[in-house]
């Protein structure tokens, strides 16, 4: 079909080449995570098919409930949590996830860390930065993030990867993508994890190493 997700993720992937090409990067720069929190199994299962390996969730427990039958049927899955974390939760994420994008107090470093050494896993930590410091959504202050960074290294010897943002919906994108370009090489991160359907391009301008792109593979999410 002209418009299954396998032809949008080959859209997608083609664009990401785009983008990577014309910011002056390496072709494979800027991973695709696609995101498929709210879909079925029977959704996800044609986008694994066409080889994508990459997956982003919102929920643990959506996650298990699904992922624990499609990693059984398809190798090389990597999962990533890409929402908010409940500390209460560590357990299962830690048991569950490759990558964690959404580490962002210290109540949740701290729990990430216990269950990491009881579980003898080391999934891939990124600190959610609140770029736009919104009151409703989660994420550290940028100005609290060098100091947040140093107490996950240092005091709790987490090893973090990278940043992550979700720019406010009614901004331009590439000043929030910008400025955590900017934390991440003052406190010698390489990775950077931002962009997503609508604005995916433009942060692989500002030197993204994942976006988390959905819709623009499996179509509208119903959330009802």
């Amino acid at each position: 079909m002209a418009d299954s997700a396998q032809s949008r993720l080959e859209q997608v992937n083609g664009a990401i080449a785009l983008a990577e090409k014309e910011a002056g990067r390496m072709k494979g720069a800027a991973q695709l995570i696609a995101v498929s929190k709210t879909f079925a199994a029977e959704d996800i299962r044609p986008v694994l098919l066409a080889g994508q390996r990459v997956f982003g969730e919102n929920k643990v427990q959506e996650a298990m409930k699904k992922w624990d039958e499609l990693r059984a049927e398809f190798s090389g899955v990597e999962l990533h949590l890409i929402g908010p974390l409940q500390s209460n939760k560590a357990k299962e994420a830690v048991a569950t996830f490759d990558v964690i994008h959404s580490v962002d107090r210290e109540k949740i470093a701290r729990a990430l860390k216990t269950e990491m050494d009881k579980q003898s896993k080391s999934p891939k930590l990124f600190i959610q930065v609140n770029t736009g410091e919104e009151e409703q959504k989660a994420g550290i202050a940028p100005k609290e993030t060098a100091a947040f960074i140093s107490f996950c290294r240092d005091e709790l010897g987490l090893d973090i990867a990278g940043l992550m943002c979700i720019p406010p919906v009614d901004e331009a994108p590439g000043m929030h993508f910008a400025l955590l370009e900017k934390i991440a090489r003052e406190n010698d991160l390489p990775l950077l994890s931002m962009g997503m359907s609508a604005d995916y391009p433009i942060a692989i301008q500002h030197g993204a190493t994942h976006v988390r792109v959905g819709s623009a593979i499996f179509g509208a999410r119903d959330y009802a």
